[in-house]
């Protein structure tokens, strides 16, 4: 399993972190003692050992588990055995604290098998299962995973996470110059589209002209 979370800021944060203080802020749904008791609730329902731990100061460690399911296998550097989550479709475990964001933990899980590719290029969902259903969520970079995993509790048949590739839209598989190209035409059409606008509303302005010129024809 991987380990990755970050020191608490310590004392006043700079200029320019204050979004991010306040990003924090937003997402501290829970009081310290609210935190407490769900901590001690999720450990007396663990069943795998993988257990929260909380700080003094009120930030909580502990585990998520996130299952590949990317459609091709991920841009890795030139080295020969190198593992790719697409070729053993396996389900990763990251220890992360709860200030570390749905952004940092794909950084952290892409830089565990070596994956050049930015993390744009990648989303993490959240599946929910709801009686017979399976609802998939895409988060925000911003979420905290592990608050989700407090609130719903150890059981991944309840809540699970999912690493997935972004959709490709009907126009990212053109290069720059064929999207350019398509622009030109575009321009091309328009331009010939309002040349026949114009050339109409000229013909029916002088139809009406000539119509009102025989309505005012002196008899």
């Amino acid at each position: 399993r991987t380990s990755f979370f970050r020191r608490a800021p310590q004392g006043k944060p700079r200029a320019g972190q204050q979004d991010v203080e306040k990003e924090k802020e937003i997402h501290n749904y829970l009081s310290k003692e609210e935190i407490k008791e769900k901590v001690h609730k999720y450990n007396l329902a663990v069943t795998d050992k993988l257990k929260m731990t909380l700080n003094s100061n009120g930030i909580y460690t502990g585990f998520i588990k996130v299952q590949m399911e990317l459609c091709r296998p991920p841009q890795t550097p030139p080295s020969a055995g190198t593992v790719t989550p697409s070729s053993i479709g396996c389900v990763n475990t990251l220890h992360i604290s709860s200030t570390n964001t749905v952004g940092e933990v794909i950084e952290a899980l892409l830089k565990k098998f070596l994956v050049t590719e930015s993390p744009a290029k990648f989303a993490l969902y959240k599946r929910c299962h709801r009686e017979d259903q399976v609802y998939a969520c895409k988060l925000s970079d911003r979420e905290h995973p592990l608050y989700l995993r407090l609130v719903a509790g150890p059981r991944t048949d309840t809540l699970s996470f999912v690493l997935r590739e972004h959709e490709i839209g009907e126009w990212e598989a053109f290069s720059l110059p064929e999207l350019q190209n398509f622009l030109r035409i575009l321009d091309k059409e328009e331009d010939e589209q309002l040349q026949n606008l114009k050339r109409r509303y000229a013909a029916y302005r002088l139809k009406l002209e000539e119509a009102l010129g025989e309505v005012w024809k002196p008899g």
